[in-house]
């Protein structure tokens, strides 16, 4: 039994159906693919992405499924813009002290939070703009708390930067969760939508599920694949688990792991504004081949489709300025998103909101079967990850991208080696 069809759950199973085991996969929401969602209906641009969205680099699983599946990459991109002080700027994503930046971290023997790091080794005002960009991007994408983010991982993601080529997928993500989804069913195996699973009961080569509307399902071995976020919540939150009996040392793990929030918005307009004229005029270059712009706005960043032409901007607030408005209306989200493409673009409020031809705010941060972004490494992260791979009894397993370490961690990649690793250790201890 799989408990979530999220990439991690879905991969498992797709591993275990494949090896001829009999899998039930049980689904809280109404669809698959829980943090992957691509829109696909006429009301908004096609193919849009509501959760994970990009392939960064050479990605050996993720890339050796789609062409399993034979699904097609397009490439993605384009130039990096700040926007700061009324200006556009293009350069990359950290300011001037980059090589200062990455020295130090090469040199750093014990781990500590980012924070940490930066106000022990950048001490006084000399540095403020660099220590500013550097907590902004733990924070934007990483989705991370920089005063719990471990230094030691994010080192290891920003200096081992592969560079490689970005792309999306053609026909979205979505192409990907129906590709495994078809082929679990194929061999036999069951998907259960709508199953908010609220109790485990177990015992060694037993367990059994019971969900919100009473229905019970049992197995030998049961893998967790849900979100970091929802392992996290309290008995009160609409998809939190009990245990019986209890299980205090992978969950006093699960409570020392960090896990982010992300609210992303996207806005269609009737044309490629940022393209034309006027913005060039006053810009003083061509934008046409912007791919993303970061700024100081209230919703920071924002990209575009680039190489397509398509009159869709997409905005990213993440971390902690996300927890703080995760309780905030749709509506006033998308108010200080326009407000935030105004300063931006210098266009008006009227003027946009004419212009605007539909949006979509995907508040993942008070989603209540997501609950958050996803995972970043706190300090001592390794160790609870250990806890946490080892199986209960050979019978409670985990799986998710929060359990695969290095420069992956918290991508759709991390999620399937999470995924086809687990079933494998599930099938090696039958």
């Amino acid at each position: 039994m799989v408990i979530g069809a999220g990439t991690a759950g879905l991969m498992a199973a797709h591993s275990l159906v494949k090896a001829g085991k009999n899998v039930i996969v049980l689904e809280a929401r109404n669809r698959c693919g829980g943090r992957i969602h691509t829109l696909h209906h006429q009301s908004f641009f096609k193919e849009a992405e509501l959760g994970a969205e990009f392939v960064h680099g050479d990605l050996p699983l993720t890339l050796g499924l789609l062409k399993e599946a034979g699904i097609e990459l397009a490439p993605a991109g384009g130039q990096m813009w700040h926007y700061h002080d009324g200006k556009f700027i293009e350069e990359g994503i950290f300011s001037e002290g980059w090589d200062v930046l990455a020295g130090k971290l090469k040199k750093i023997n014990n781990d500590v939070s980012i924070n940490q790091f930066l106000e022990a080794e950048f001490p006084g005002e000399k540095y403020n703009e660099l220590k500013t960009a550097v907590r902004r991007f733990a924070s934007g994408y990483d989705t991370a708390d920089p005063d719990l983010a471990s230094t030691f991982a994010l080192r290891d993601e920003w200096l081992n930067d592969d560079g490689g080529a970005q792309h999306r997928i053609k026909q979205g993500y979505r192409t990907m969760i129906g590709y495994l989804e078809t082929e679990i069913k194929k061999a036999g195996g069951h998907i259960i939508l709508n199953s908010v699973v609220k109790e485990i009961h177990w015992r060694p080569g037993h367990a059994k599920a019971v969900t919100a509307d009473g229905h019970i399902c049992e197995a030998e071995k049961l893998l967790i694949a849900i979100p970091l976020g929802v392992l996290k919540a309290t008995g009160a939150a609409q998809a939190s688990i009990n245990f019986d009996p209890p299980i205090h040392g992978q969950m006093a793990a699960i409570s020392k792991m960090g896990f982010g929030g992300v609210i992303k918005i996207l806005l269609e307009f009737d044309e490629l504004f940022w393209e034309d004229s006027q913005t060039e005029a006053w810009v003083g270059k061509s934008l046409k081949n912007m791919g993303f712009v970061l700024s100081d706005e209230e919703i920071p960043t924002w990209w575009t489709q680039v190489p397509l032409k398509v009159p869709v901007l997409t905005g990213w607030l993440g971390g902690l300025a996300a927890i703080a408005k995760k309780d905030l209306a749709d509506e006033e989200l998308l108010q200080q998103s326009l407000e935030s493409v105004s300063n931006i673009f210098h266009r008006s409020i009227v003027e946009l909101k004419d212009k605007l031809v539909a949006y979509h705010i995907i508040n993942w941060t008070s989603d209540p079967f997501a609950l958050g972004s996803y995972a970043y490494d706190t300090v001592g992260a390794d160790t609870q990850r250990k806890i946490l791979n080892r199986p209960v009894e050979d019978t409670l397993y985990f799986a998710g991208e929060y359990l695969n370490a290095g420069p992956v961690m918290g991508t759709v990649e991390a999620a399937l080696i999470s995924g086809s690793n687990t079933a494998a250790r599930m099938i090696d201890e039958n």
